[in-house]
């Protein structure tokens, strides 16, 4: 090996072992930087998106603040989605149609899942209620109501 390239050699080795790197470091996303809006036809809701978004492939994040009383019409998703409850008790039924006698009460820190394409609706029925919801994407939401 010529020694004129011996840096050149040495700067690659360095680059592929990582050597020379900066360390990966987390990047939290904070509640203040969060860019809520609401949604057309349903002051009670507002949504943020906090990674990816809904017509992206790849992983997403989406909080989701749901004042008392309000509701969100069945409807489903393309995609499995796992929700969980950040604060505030979410009450959620899965069916065709909206029907208060089959909702469960999801409370903080609960988890639940909804499989890709199941109709399912959601009320915060005794305060107002904060979750957040994941899953891979692309995704979007049909309401059937």
């Amino acid at each position: 090996m010529a020694l004129h390239s011996l840096p050149i050699a040495l700067f690659l080795a360095m680059a592929a072992s990582g050597i020379g790197a900066e360390p990966l470091q987390p990047k939290p996303i904070v509640p203040q930087s969060f860019q809520w809006r609401p949604l057309p036809g349903n002051p009670a809701l507002k949504v943020s998106w906090l990674l990816g978004a809904e017509n992206q492939s790849g992983l997403y994040a989406l909080r989701i603040a749901l004042r008392q009383g309000g509701k969100i019409p069945v409807h489903t998703h393309p995609d499995v989605r796992y929700s969980t409850v950040l604060s505030g008790t979410l009450f959620v039924g899965f069916g065709d149609r909206g029907d208060e006698t089959r909702l469960v009460a999801v409370p903080p820190g609960a988890v639940y899942l909804v499989p890709a394409g199941v109709p399912h609706y959601l009320y915060a029925r005794d305060g107002d209620v904060v979750y957040q919801e994941g899953g891979a994407g692309p995704s979007a939401t049909e309401f059937l109501e």
